[in-house]
């Protein structure tokens, strides 16, 4: 039998995150081109922080997604915290942020260490000059981390590595069964496209789309395979009329929405009581609905691929605790943090030993939150003006941010 670990008691803190979400949702308001636009890299990388001494520091600040720190203060199984900094010395402290554009505005301010970005905000901090380039001689367990992650373009440039990987996951198709029946969907049509789905009603109301603007990548994956004549090979590198095709694949889907969503526990609601068949999620949801509240409901990555997340712990230009941020990196790349982690927020490990003989997480957790599905995913990453080619006619993040803002607004 599966034995899926994931404690209920995360909906408490979850439930911090999504509801600090709803009243700071990334598509809420043009995001100057300053914050969001950038190019690959920086002109000149920023010179590596020297610390006078291998003396740690004693404090360490980091800004993170909500429940990516634990100390065990929600749940006494779940402590990433307490041992490490009784090994060190080094007292952490968190700030929580809602957004990849609050983490960006965060460390544009300064005052932290490190912070967990994802890959729409990574990029934007490196050619900033947010963030420090890594001295991986200094993170001894970094040969341990999935290769596939090692020199990933989100974290690294130019072969300078800007951050040591976190975790990952997907953005998944999440769908009703009792809906599909013995017909379940393969492809993300189902929320493009107005049809008819097997339990003969119209899909027309009964969809919901993720509300950020790096979702128009989803749109673009989607016509990668559907349309191969717009000659789409990046979803995050898209030429002007590669973007505008998109944005009007966005437009058609707007007359079947029933909400753009952003908060998890909104979205699970809907699923379980306002009639929602089906809609791109994360295995949070999908896992939660099916295991621990009995709902007919299934996830699947489907034939056209799936964009996903790929979190970084990055170090400030700045950092006033640099050892005991090297210090805390190499300690979230143990095995046991990181399958901790995986249970406790349904990700994947970015080293895959960690998928064996964790209690929390048992001996099918990877697989649930989605592992084996690692290589089907396109991977975030903020969009610029420079094309896969090198050309400089792609279209930058703060106009898929003020495009975006006009489909959810009906223009």
């Amino acid at each position: 039998m599966k034995k899926f670990a994931f404690n209920l008691m995360v909906l408490f803190v979850l439930a911090s995150f999504v509801l600090a979400a709803c009243g700071a949702a990334p598509v809420a308001t043009e995001a100057p081109a300053a914050a969001t636009e950038a190019p690959v890299a920086a002109t000149e990388a920023p010179v590596a922080t020297e610390a006078p001494s291998a003396e740690l520091e004693g404090a360490l600040s980091i800004v993170a997604w909500a429940s990516y720190i634990e100390r065990g203060e929600t749940d006494p199984a779940y402590d990433w915290v307490t041992e490490f900094e009784a090994n060190t010395g080094c007292m952490v402290s968190v700030k929580t942020a809602a957004t990849s554009d609050e983490m960006v505005a965060l460390m544009n301010e300064g005052g932290f260490d490190l912070v967990t970005a994802s890959g729409d905000a990574s990029n934007r901090l490196i050619s900033g000059g947010r963030v420090q380039p890594i001295d991986i001689s200094r993170i001894p367990s970094y040969d341990k981390v999935d290769p596939r992650l090692q020199d990933a373009a989100w974290h690294t440039v130019d072969g300078v590595h800007y951050g040591v990987p976190y975790s990952s996951g997907q953005n998944v198709l999440m769908y009703n069964s009792d809906v599909f029946g013995a017909e379940p969907p393969t492809s993300w049509s189902v929320v493009f496209e107005e049809t008819t789905l097997p339990d003969g009603k119209s899909n027309k109301g009964r969809v919901q789309a993720y509300d950020g603007p790096i979702y128009v990548a989803d749109a673009a994956l989607y016509l990668k395979a559907t349309k191969p004549e717009l000659g789409i090979d990046d979803p995050y590198a898209l030429t002007r009329d590669q973007f505008n095709a998109a944005i009007e694949l966005l437009r058609q889907q707007r007359t079947l929405i029933n909400r753009y969503w952003h908060d998890a526990f909104i979205q699970m609601d809907d699923f379980t009581n306002e009639g929602v068949a089906v809609s791109g999620s994360w295995p949070f949801q999908a896992n939660y609905l099916k295991y621990f509240n009995a709902q007919p409901i299934e996830k699947v990555v489907p034939v056209e691929g799936a964009t996903g997340w790929a979190d970084t712990t990055m170090l400030h230009v700045d950092s006033v605790h640099p050892n005991c941020a090297y210090a805390w990196m190499e300690w979230s790349l143990n095995p046991k943090f990181q399958g901790d982690l995986a249970s406790w927020f349904s990700n994947i490990p970015v080293r895959l030993d960690a998928c064996e003989g964790n209690d929390l997480l048992g001996p099918d957790g990877c697989k649930l939150n989605g592992s084996e599905d690692f290589d089907k995913i396109i991977w975030w990453r903020t969009p610029t003006s420079t094309c896969s080619d090198g050309s400089q006619e792609c279209v930058p993040y703060h106009e898929w941010v003020t495009n975006y803002v006009a489909v959810i607004g009906g223009r």
